[in-house]
């Protein structure tokens, strides 16, 4: 960015990831406000800051960032499909008729993935035969499937394999609230899997509640888990 400027060559930036939140995850939250000011000065320096929803261009708009357009995010509608559905990857998960839960993402405290197995547990209670399907790897795997071991971690998965696995599950539990977007959100729904989410970055833009998903209030984690039991419902009425 120095570099730039003193050359006067145009810089733009986007604003991807809420590095700012992730301190308060790691024991660290006094950093937060430094993190955020030091943010704000580096993209302030640019001709424009790209940001990906309306929402987070209100929230950062209030904070004195400056120059703020969206762009928009898209996913590819061939490669993510509920066409890859495959009866052989549910047989592998031994899912049967029961309803299959899915998280995708990286395993690590800022991504709140412990609320999504936690919803899976409840479900479990009115569905014995649900199964739990968590695509990713993080610092947090190993204590995972410590703490919930009948779940299905399958690892890092791309292109058709990651197409498959999320067409040939039921429903998407994505408790995160770190995300100023969240892509899996979109590839999920192209998959034709209903989203319970919070009401936050791309689920609040792209999840009608009721009709492709549920909603839960930012920060609720017992309406998230009740939308979970309610959306494994709502899942096969989709499919």
């Amino acid at each position: 960015m120095r570099a730039a400027r003193a050359l006067d060559i145009p810089v733009t930036s986007d604003f991807r990831t809420n590095f700012h939140q992730y301190s308060r995850y790691y024991g660290f939250g006094w950093l937060s406000p430094v993190v955020h000011d030091y943010l704000r000065r580096f993209h302030n320096q640019s001709r424009t800051t790209f940001v990906p929803t309306r929402a987070l261009r209100r929230e950062l708009t209030g904070a004195g960032f400056e120059r703020l357009e969206v762009v928009g995010r898209g996913v590819d509608t061939v490669q993510f499909t509920p066409m890859k559905r495959s009866a052989a990857l549910r047989a592998q998960w031994n899912a049967g008729e029961g309803p299959v839960l899915l998280y995708v993402g990286r395993l690590a405290a800022e991504k709140n993935v412990t609320l999504a197995l936690c919803a899976y547990k409840a479900v479990l209670l009115r569905e014995p035969a649900a199964r739990m399907v968590v695509v990713g790897d993080g610092p947090l795997r190993r204590r995972l499937e410590a703490d919930f071991p009948d779940a299905i971690f399958a690892g890092v998965q791309r292109g058709d394999e990651l197409a498959a696995h999320y067409a040939s599950a039921d429903l998407f539990v994505f408790p995160s609230l770190s995300e100023t977007f969240g892509n899996v959100t979109l590839e999920a729904l192209a998959s034709g899997l209903p989203v319970i989410a919070f009401d936050t970055a791309a689920a609040a833009e792209f999840v009608d509640d009721c009709a492709n998903g549920l909603l839960a209030p930012v920060g609720a984690e017992r309406a998230f888990i009740a939308a979970s039991k309610i959306g494994t419902s709502f899942g096969s009425l989709m499919r």
